[in-house]
């Protein structure tokens, strides 16, 4: 009875909003636009996002969506170093 419990809670719907996306060369053109620009990242994110670029442009979408995910990853400061 407690595993038809907990499987029940599971399926609740839940106030968390999933955003579908497809692979595609135009996802690739919104997550590059989402990029700061260029002076504001480090070399690795800019040389992750122009991999990315690249390989979108050459048709491997779904590598070059990758590699544009970890860019903007790369682009933002830490969550778990304090500022100020």
């Amino acid at each position: 009875m407690p595993m038809m419990v907990a499987m029940a809670a599971a399926a609740q719907p839940s106030d968390v909003t999933l955003r579908v996306t497809t692979e595609s060369a135009e996802y690739c053109d919104h997550l590059a636009g989402r990029l700061p620009p260029a002076p504001e990242l480090t070399l690795a994110a800019r040389n992750l996002a122009q991999e990315g670029q690249r390989l979108c442009a050459t048709g491997h979408v779904r590598t070059g969506i990758a590699k544009l995910r970890r860019a903007l990853r790369a682009s933002q400061p830490d969550p778990r170093v304090p500022t100020g």
